[in-house]
């Protein structure tokens, strides 16, 4: 019978100073480069350092935050993890993180209602210095409750959200369908289009919808109820709403799709069931993930700069966590049509 392997202490400030032959404090100015009034040599430094590699030493980041009221770490809520346009807020708002000395962690929503509450509830009692959301339910009531609970600094990606401690990054979503739905009609010449929005429970979903159909009623159309389709964000949403079409007698010319997902996943089953895209039916999408450029034929998109929405949140929060008494700040990222072959 094997004789148990123990467990390795770990290594204290107390066991770094000693082999280092320097106070506590010493090493806690070293490690923290706190305090600049007090002078510590190369020598003495080069010293904590070498005992703080040789032991292997990790700060407690527990007993830190009690000392400094600061955790170093900030909490990020973001809807849907496996779709591209997320990611690279993610990424952005890390490499931001990491400048300022600070750690992400990050939840995945699902665009679930609840998830999202479970989130905040999580957050109210873990200690964090600073919150960013991507919602896709939470209301304002959510977010005041949220800070009044907590009293910590918040960036939203949101058109939706209007609150004076809030900082917000936002997009003119309506106007940018508009925009490209006024370009099928005119300089593509389509006059039977489609539409595939989400719920009007998800934010985006009512002001898409009231940009398609600005341009519809200015340009005296009409569109067919069977081609005003209600999607769920997906790609495979969007396969099966476009597999529901290939049922139907007749077609839209084009199609106007909330998101990129699902544009991809209707273009895919449309050309399963033997419809050329773009000569039988054209597609824009918004977001302009990466998949748009790879697909065939590549997708015409409203662009999102979604790494750029990524650095706006995370300066926002930053500079609001230096300031908490900014006022409610609003920026806004600009969208663009990207014109490719799927039009």
């Amino acid at each position: 019978m094997s004789t148990p392997t123990k467990t390795k202490k770990l290594a204290t400030m107390r066991d770094v100073a000693k082999l280092a032959g320097v106070s506590q404090p010493t090493v806690s100015r070293v490690l923290n480069q706190k305090d600049t009034s007090i002078s510590i040599s190369d020598e003495t430094r080069e010293k904590v350092i070498a005992a703080v590699e040789q032991l292997g030493y990790r700060p407690n980041m527990a007993a830190r935050s009690l000392r400094t009221q600061k955790t170093k770490l900030i909490a990020v809520l973001i809807a849907d993890i496996t779709n591209s346009f997320y990611p690279h807020i993610a990424r952005s708002i890390q490499s931001v993180a990491r400048e300022e000395g600070y750690d992400v962690m990050i939840a995945n929503s699902d665009h679930i209602y609840q998830n999202e509450l479970l989130f905040c509830e999580s957050i109210k009692s873990r200690a964090v210095d600073g919150i960013i959301l991507v919602p896709i339910h939470l209301t304002e009531h959510d977010l005041h409750d949220l800070y009044t609970q907590t009293n910590t600094p918040i960036s939203v990606l949101g058109q939706h959200i209007n609150h004076p401690k809030v900082d917000v990054v936002w997009a003119d979503d309506e106007e940018a369908v508009f925009k490209a739905t006024s370009w099928l009609i005119q300089e593509k010449g389509h006059s039977r289009l489609g539409y595939v929005g989400v719920p009007d429970t998800l934010p985006p979903g009512p002001r898409r919808y009231k940009g398609f159909m600005r341009a519809i009623e200015k340009a005296q159309l009409t569109v067919a109820p069977e081609h005003i389709l209600e999607g769920d964000f997906t790609l495979e949403g969007g396969r099966h709403l476009g597999q529901n079409l290939l049922k139907l007698d007749t077609l839209p010319t084009a199609f106007m799709v909330t998101n990129d997902a699902m544009a991809l996943g209707l273009m895919l089953a449309l050309q399963e069931g033997g419809v050329r895209i773009p000569e039988d039916v054209a597609v824009i999408g918004y977001d302009d993930i990466p998949e748009a450029r790879i697909i065939r034929p590549a997708l015409t998109t409203i662009e999102q700069n979604s790494a750029d929405i990524g650095y706006k949140l995370a300066h926002l929060l930053f500079e609001r966590m230096e300031n908490p008494d900014l006022p409610s700040r609003r920026l806004e990222t600009p969208n663009n049509l990207v014109i490719r072959d799927s039009t």
